[in-house]
């Protein structure tokens, strides 16, 4: 689910930079920044998410984590 919405974050990203191109405004590249902002703090939270279920179960293994309930 994280990487579909980055794969969006980044769709939207680029439209933005076409938009502020094609009407000649740089209002396309500072918009892409607050995506891309907000693209690396989804991305901390997703290593976060990562490294806790390391630190409960000492492995990745994605059965592990459905065990993890409550």
């Amino acid at each position: 689910m994280l990487m579909s919405l980055e794969v969006m974050l980044n769709a939207a990203g680029l439209a933005f930079v076409a938009a502020g191109g094609r009407w000649a405004q740089a209002d396309g590249q500072v918009m892409f920044l607050f995506v891309l902002s907000v693209a690396a703090a989804e991305v901390a939270v997703g290593l976060a998410l990562v490294l806790r279920l390391y630190k409960r179960t000492l492995s990745l293994d994605a059965d592990a984590a459905s065990r993890l309930r409550g």
